[in-house]
């Protein structure tokens, strides 16, 4: 019955919060990021090559972005990704936001991708300028602005059980306010 938006900085946790949230509560996962990934393989392209290619073609982020939607409408589902928040805000019962500093995400981008810091810490900021870039020329957004957010979590100095702690206790306790779960 609910619509859970987990959304955040690159590398800060969202997906694998958002995977392991959606198994607690027996919810749909749906991640914008591998749908974002999905398209860049359909076209032979990197997922770096595809955000430059989205910044200048906004249809791919338009239509990723409806199938968002589309889940969000059919209830109990996790959504996550970095706009997850904004595009289904009219749907989502509880807005997730994480962050972590820099130094934390590219250690984590590292070890996942097998690449040095110094190339995480690039593609970070690679991702994350395309991603502002877009997101003000498609819908305005201004990505910094956390406001809709229910909640923000810093994952910097915890692990993803912790955060999963944190995120799952609140989502259920206002999912059971709100009589959605």
């Amino acid at each position: 019955m609910g619509v859970i938006a987990i959304s955040g900085q690159v590398a800060s946790g969202k997906t694998t919060v958002a995977r392991l949230l959606a198994d607690k509560l027996s919810y749909r996962f749906i991640s914008i990021g591998e749908l974002f990934r999905k398209a860049a393989a359909e076209r032979g392209l990197t997922l770096m090559q595809l955000h430059e290619l989205a910044e200048r073609d906004h249809s791919i982020d338009l239509h990723v972005d409806q199938v968002s939607i589309e889940e969000a409408k059919k209830g109990r589902v996790v959504i996550e990704g970095h706009l997850a928040a904004w595009i289904i805000k009219d749907y989502a019962d509880v807005r997730v936001y994480l962050k972590a500093d820099m130094m934390s995400r590219a250690g984590r981008l590292a070890r996942r991708e097998g690449i040095s810091i110094n190339d995480a810490i690039n593609e970070i900021k690679t991702r994350e300028e395309s991603n502002r870039r877009r997101y003000m020329a498609i819908y305005s957004i201004n990505v910094n602005d956390l406001s809709i957010f229910d909640l923000v979590v810093d994952t910097s100095l915890i692990n993803i059980n912790d955060t999963l702690d944190v995120v799952g206790s609140y989502v259920i306790k206002v999912l059971n306010a709100k009589g959605k779960l």
